[in-house]
């Protein structure tokens, strides 16, 4: 370094001493902003370098996010709670029968087809005067039926019930939500899931069917609050894939406004 000084120096003095101190000053700013240059530089990979690095391992007590707390919305449909649907009970697959008994209660038994509304509608029309609480057992079926039915039973101010053990899934809380009063026995499996495919006969345009499907889940959806069901329960059907079941725990079923009482647990039996 000093070397290079004097070298520097006795071309200064010995030549154009104006130009010599151009060059010398010249070279000094050129080696100051490479020097500046490569420290920025540095400073930016450094961080860089740090992401790159294996994350710190978090405390399993003290630092470990709440993640049940607040769980990432792109996480929120692999924390419901689903099942699958529930085996078909070969009964349960033929259409909705009717069979009216003791104290008032008309059973209905099946699946909703096409014609379901009106077959109750006939039942009511030659027993009405009798009936006081219509029995649901039925994995579901046809919506527009199901949301006739619900108005009906309304419309007859008529009670609606599952009992202990039984099922009301898919389209079949539309009709219990018809329900003046809902009852649900322990163990009643009630849940919802998405409508399926719509296929309309008089569609000519790819977005008819979606147009349709749409037109049919806000049908649902103000026939749950005409029913003054809370909407939540239609935001679970949507949710829920149509080969899976949103299942409501009993104290859902309350605060949804689902059943105007809650199940009655029965006691355990003591073991032996």
């Amino acid at each position: 370094m000093a070397s290079a000084l004097n070298q520097r120096l006795h071309a200064w003095l010995a030549g154009n001493p104006d130009e010599s101190i151009l060059r010398w000053v010249f070279r000094t700013i050129l080696v100051i902003t490479v020097a500046i240059l490569a420290a920025d530089l540095i400073d930016q990979n450094g961080p860089r370098v740090a992401s790159d690095a294996a994350p710190p391992q978090l405390d399993s007590q003290r630092d470990q996010p709440d993640v049940a707390a607040d769980p990432p919305t792109v996480l929120a449909p692999l924390l419901k709670r689903l099942m699958p649907l529930p085996k078909g009970d070969p009964a349960l697959e033929q259409p909705i029968s009717l069979e009216l008994r003791g104290g008032g209660r008309l059973y209905a038994n099946g699946t909703i087809t096409p014609g379901s509304a009106r077959t109750l509608a006939d039942e009511v029309e030659r027993h009405g005067e009798y009936i006081r609480t219509i029995v649901l057992n039925s994995p579901g079926g046809s919506v527009a039926d199901a949301l006739a039915m619900g108005r009906l039973i309304r419309a007859r101010k008529f009670a609606t019930e599952v009992e202990a053990g039984k099922t009301c899934a898919s389209s079949c809380p539309l009709v219990f939500a018809g329900g003046i009063e809902r009852r649900a026995g322990e163990r009643a499996v009630i849940g919802v899931h998405q409508i399926a495919a719509i296929r309309s006969a008089n569609a000519t345009r790819p977005g008819d069917d979606m147009s349709l499907a749409q037109n049919i889940s806000a049908r649902c959806q103000r026939h749950l609050a005409d029913m003054g069901i809370d909407l939540k329960v239609w935001v679970h059907a949507m949710e829920t894939p149509h080969d899976q079941l949103f299942t409501f725990k009993p104290d859902e079923l309350k605060a949804l406004n689902l059943v105007t009482s809650a199940p009655e647990s029965r006691p355990e039996k003591p073991r032996t």
